[in-house]
């Protein structure tokens, strides 16, 4: 989950960042003049940790910095990138070959050969590596390059989405080797394959991104991008209003104000990225049965779509979205909050009404607290809702802004309205936000979920290749999920983006819940154009 990290030196840099940014782009060139097009400006909420694949940077591809083997296109298929085509599988699935695109360059000029495939894999798999992908790849025993040109993937099963993971970026072994990938300046001002290098990151500020002009596929359309941190919604959406930006991320509520302004287009993108609340299982109170399953009736998914997210989102009831071919229907409830229903489980929960209309068990009040970022004005809204609808039935919730340092501290002891998602295979995030193994491991699995039906179902659904036996295995999965109910999940979102008119090539594709500097509106923005 990338996440915004409005720190207190942010402010100051971002202050400044206002007349860097209006500098480079207030006054648009004219049309057809040598700099029209030349700089685009985007602003995004998140800041990534780090700009290295290896540590978890844009790795289902378009990080325009780096390449994998494989890239997805429009429709999100995956095609040729890195490779000269799409990888082979063997007939029982183990063995996966790649044949290298022959006259690739790094940044610094350096050739890309199979063992930069072979470093950046195995550097994954390191366990002296930081590395969050490595139990994405635990199926894969070894890596190797038979030729400068060829490499060879050897797993231990046949995992049906392994080319998927083929997305990774390829970092070069030639600057990287011998070094401390954790603490590598790499990771900050990294060399890739990329349409893009990177010029210049100002920490809370901004990344500055130059057209990498030996790009193997064709040389960028403009000279340079400027990507803006700007973690507070509203901010961003004046800003962008100001003039600042060519393309920036809103909330839907702040999108919908340009929808009749001239000179602008709203950009309203689907997705797989679902809002929850994640419920801590070590706490009296959420880690009650009762109390979680009466809240995911409780709650009137319906009103957040309209009221919130302005149309631009659907209910949620799980974490395999209702477009993808494993999306089990039965699992789907009613939108509308069902206050009889949730009021009985709590009844049969032995949670008892007190004179002020909040229930108790055993001397304990049905009371927690629901933590969001801040500067999110989206969870903000989702996080009160939660808490009215909660009041509805008797359950009493106090929501609370924060910076994600603080909450970072507290999110195995406090719910938090969290977002995840993914439009590709199910295995990817749901294998470690909902595995026991992952329990209490940062954003993984934060509430410390434990289910030996789920993890069965889960590890089965990445053993096995029968897609029959997949769609079974995430039926079961989802199933389990309504009966423990360790979220309360709320919406999918439409990512919504805001663009200056005049500027061609923008192709919206059914994105993740990452979407920040990789994976957003702007993953081909080395195609855009001016008018």
């Amino acid at each position: 989950m990338v996440r915004s990290q409005p720190l207190p030196s942010r402010l100051v840099a971002a202050v400044t960042g206002v007349l860097v940014l209006a500098a480079c782009s207030a006054t648009p060139a004219a049309p057809g003049s040598s700099a029209a097009g030349a700089t685009f400006v985007v602003a995004t909420a998140g800041e990534p940790d780090t700009l290295n694949p290896v540590l978890n940077y844009g790795v289902d591809g378009a990080s325009l910095i780096f390449d994998g083997l494989v890239a997805r296109d429009a429709e999100n298929a995956l095609v040729p990138a890195l490779a000269a085509e799409l990888p082979t599988v063997s007939g029982d699935g183990r063995t996966v070959t790649a044949t290298l695109r022959s006259g690739v360059t790094f940044h610094d000029g350096s050739p890309l050969t199979a063992a930069d495939v072979v470093f950046t894999y195995r550097a994954v798999l390191d366990p002296k590596v930081d590395s969050t992908l490595r139990s994405d790849l635990d199926m894969l025993t070894a890596v190797t390059a038979p030729d400068p040109a060829t490499v060879v993937f050897s797993l231990k099963y046949a995992y049906a989405p392994f080319l998927q993971r083929l997305t990774l970026g390829i970092v070069p072994a030639g600057v990287l080797d011998g070094q401390d990938i954790n603490k590598a300046g790499f990771n900050r001002q990294p060399v890739g394959t990329g349409p893009y290098e990177v010029e210049s990151w100002t920490a809370g500020d901004r990344l500055v991104l130059a057209a990498n002009d030996s790009y193997w596929g064709g040389r960028p359309a403009n000279r340079k991008l400027i990507v803006a941190f700007v973690p507070d919604d509203n901010v961003r959406a004046q800003r962008m209003r100001a003039g600042e930006f060519d393309a920036a991320e809103l909330a839907p509520k702040l999108a919908a104000g340009f929808d009749n302004a001239a000179g602008y287009t709203v950009q309203r993108v689907s997705t797989a990225d679902y809002r929850g609340v994640m419920l801590p299982f070590g706490s009296a109170v959420t880690g009650d049965l009762a109390v979680r399953r009466a809240l995911s009736v409780g709650v009137d998914r319906a009103a957040m779509v309209t009221g919130i997210l302005a149309g631009a989102g659907e209910p949620a009831f799980g974490p395999i979205p209702p477009t993808s071919e494993y999306a089990d229907p039965a699992t789907v409830g009613r939108a509308s909050a069902d206050t009889a229903a949730a009021t009985a489980l709590l009844d049969a929960g032995g949670w008892v009404p007190g004179a002020d209309g909040i229930r108790a068990r055993a001397g304990v009040q049905a009371a927690f607290t629901l933590m969001y970022p801040a500067g999110d004005s989206l969870r903000k809204e989702l996080a009160l809702a939660v808490t009215a609808d909660a009041r509805k039935i008797g359950i009493k919730i106090s929501p609370e802004g924060l910076t994600w340092d603080a909450i970072d501290t507290r999110i195995t002891k406090d719910a938090l309205l969290m977002g995840f998602g993914t439009p590709y295979d199910p295995d990817f995030v749901s294998y470690k936000l909902f595995g026991s193994k992952f329990a209490g491991q940062g954003y993984f699995n934060p509430g410390s979920y434990r289910s030996p039906i789920a993890d069965k179902a889960l590890q089965d659904g990445r053993d096995q290749a029968d897609p029959a036996q997949r769609k079974a295995a995430y039926a079961t999965f989802q199933q389990q999920l309504v009966a423990d109910a360790p979220w309360v999940f709320l919406t999918y979102l439409k990512h919504t983006y805001v663009v200056k008119s005049g500027i061609t090539g923008v192709s919206p594709r059914v994105e993740a819940h990452e979407h920040d500097v990789a994976n957003s509106l702007w993953w081909n923005i080395h195609t855009w154009t001016r008018q």
